[in-house]
């Protein structure tokens, strides 16, 4: 295999263990939510695992306001080594980075064409000081607009596997069961194998709707239409989703900064965290059915990315000795 090609993306992402982007052929498909529930349950995956946040979809940025951070104080502060993000929680185990912390007024629109939109995810990339990160989960906009296509092309040079990182960037679909996002959805695979991006399969979000009095399932959006998808395409189903009022609830008083994030960048941090580790927002997420199903949907995204890792090292071990003879 030919050697990577370093640049500043490249460089300043080579701490970033695993890549993982979230598509969605159609808003209004919980694509964001989604986003954050995969973070969230990425962290539970052990108490050491370090996960960012990277919102680009610039004209519509929500995550802030998902995870408590939609505060006058929330704001990226600039160090001598770049940009650095704003965490969730004391621990600074979730950071997150949106074009939402860079505006005057959080009601502001963003109205760019292509090229400021590709300068602004080519610093989002570049200038970010992550650290040390398990998981970067990026949140794109829905579609296949000028925002993917620049995030590949400056993701490009990670496409590129080496002995010292034998993984690539790769992808998850996010649809609901009816036609119509259906439809959408099959254009994004199809960008996604158009430009080489793995996907780690498919979830089905909006898969029914469990009555939280009586407990009966209503599938409002139809049902099995993600599954049925999946398996006509060649792609792994990683699971079904249905509506969930405690989770919404729980959003809606995020977002109302009823579940405060801790709204702290790195320097700020190191002098005032005294050990403690507060993460509100985890510990309330927990109490839903969607952390449940995310649990499994997750590992599901982690044993597909190990499995690509070893299938990488296996073909790169091939190479080698290939080369060697």
């Amino acid at each position: 295999m030919s050697e990577a090609l370093e640049t500043p993306v490249s460089r300043r992402l080579a701490s970033v263990k695993n890549i993982i982007i979230v598509l969605s052929g159609k808003g209004g498909v919980g694509k964001s939510s989604s986003a954050v529930q995969l973070a969230l349950s990425l962290l539970n995956l052990s108490p050491t695992t370090r996960v960012g946040l990277l919102d680009l979809d610039l004209t519509g940025p929500s995550l802030p306001r998902m995870v408590g951070l939609d505060l006058p104080g929330a704001s990226v502060h600039q160090s001598s080594s770049g940009w650095v993000p704003v965490y969730v929680d004391q621990g600074r185990r979730l950071g997150l980075m949106s074009i939402g912390f860079l505006l005057k007024d959080r009601g502001d629109s963003v109205v760019w064409r292509g090229p400021k939109k590709d300068g602004m995810i080519r610093q989002f990339l570049s200038e970010v000081r992550w650290g040390d990160l398990d998981y970067l989960v990026i949140d794109t906009p829905p579609g296949t607009s000028d925002e993917h296509i620049s995030l590949l092309t400056h993701l490009h040079p990670l496409f590129t596997p080496t002995s010292e990182r034998p993984t690539t960037p790769s992808s998850v679909l996010i649809t609901t069961p009816q036609t119509t996002a259906l439809n959408d959805t099959v254009k994004s695979l199809s960008f996604t194998r158009k430009l080489a991006l793995p996907v780690l399969g498919l979830v089905e979000n909006m898969a029914g709707y469990v009555c939280p009095c009586c407990g009966e399932i209503s599938d409002a959006f139809g049902r099995g239409g993600g599954e049925n998808m999946a398996q006509q395409n060649g792609i792994h189903f990683l699971g079904r989703v249905p509506i969930d009022t405690v989770l919404v609830g729980l959003l809606d008083a995020v977002s109302k900064g009823e579940v405060p994030g801790a709204a702290i960048n790195e320097e700020v941090a190191e002098g005032s965290i005294n050990g403690q580790a507060d993460f509100p927002l985890l510990e309330r997420y927990h109490q839903t059915t969607s952390s449940k199903v995310w649990a499994g949907i997750t590992s599901g995204v982690v044993e597909g990315i190990q499995k690509r890792r070893e299938d990488i090292k296996a073909r790169l071990e091939e190479s080698t000795t290939a080369s060697a003879q």
